[in-house]
């Protein structure tokens, strides 16, 4: 028996960070939305207790390090499953780059379990325990869509789609922690903060423009110290015509939200030329 479930990149429209919690965890508010960059992931059932995963690209870990592997131990240990599963990862979002690959992954391990495993959970169950996994994995448990994240990103607030938009991701040729990036964020270095209400007002009238002018993202002035050819990179896609450009997550990915087709064409291939990862896609 075999299932198939899309992982689906995600995106931060805002994301803000209100304090330091007890836990040591940061308290955030976000607003996150799915992109159609995805990773295809099959579960194959298998005879024995043995979770083994398969991924094409090398640089991917498939021991108990990748959190598909920690959502699928998970399952097993929690309703005493005793069967297997082989997962085969095709892998398509770029890994450490602020667009919750690894936890969309992890997500859709639930999503495919809960159907090959028989364990009849419901959307609400998954949420629960993905946010045992990670912060980002309960938010990529419902596939697709928009949301408010808050808590440590686990409570999430399901809000109406953003409208259809085109947007630019290109990921810079490093990789970035969001742990460490975390660690040194200073609240007082931070000069504008997100506007959630009006980031939710223009989702609600589907306005693309006020969607774009609401673009805020507070770990940008950590990322851009530590790495400042992310800050370039966001400059030069504003000067190439994107209507509102922001880096996703703890980055380094930079997204540009292009208005017009055409342009985002041109604006793709100009990008092309001097970065590798560079993905046309659309909200979904």
């Amino acid at each position: 028996m075999k299932i198939t479930e899309l992982a689906k990149a995600k995106i931060n429209l805002t994301l803000d960070i209100l304090g330091k919690r007890s836990d040591g965890y940061h308290e955030v508010e976000m607003m996150m939305q799915t992109v159609d960059l995805t990773d295809q992931m099959i579960f194959t059932l298998r005879q024995g207790t043995d979770i083994t995963i398969e991924c094409d690209v090398s640089y991917v870990p498939t021991d108990e390090r990748n959190l598909a592997y920690k959502a699928a131990k998970l399952l097993q240990d929690r309703f005493s499953v005793n069967k297997g599963v082989h997962i085969m990862l095709h892998k398509k979002i770029p890994v450490s780059a602020g667009l919750a690959g690894g936890s969309s992954n992890a997500a859709a391990t639930l999503r495919g379990l809960n159907q090959l495993w028989e364990l009849n959970l419901t959307t609400e169950e998954m949420v629960e325990i993905a946010a045992e996994i990670g912060s980002d994995v309960a938010f990529c448990v419902y596939g697709s869509g928009t949301a408010i994240a808050r808590g440590r990103g686990e409570i999430i607030e399901r809000i109406p789609k953003a409208p259809p938009m085109t947007i630019l991701l290109v990921k810079p040729q490093i990789s970035v922690s969001t742990a460490v990036v975390y660690q040194n964020y200073r609240s007082e270095l931070v000069k504008a903060r997100p506007n959630t209400k009006a980031m939710l007002e223009a989702i609600n009238e589907q306005d693309q423009k006020a969607i774009c002018d609401n673009l805020s993202n507070v770990l940008e002035t950590v990322t851009f110290s530590m790495h400042p050819e992310v800050q370039r990179l966001k400059q030069q896609m504003l000067s190439f015509g994107a209507d509102g450009v922001l880096m996703s997550g703890s980055g380094p990915t930079v997204y540009g939200i292009v208005l017009k087709e055409k342009r985002a064409t041109k604006i793709f291939n100009a990008l092309r030329g001097f970065c590798n990862e560079v993905f046309l896609v659309r909200t979904c």
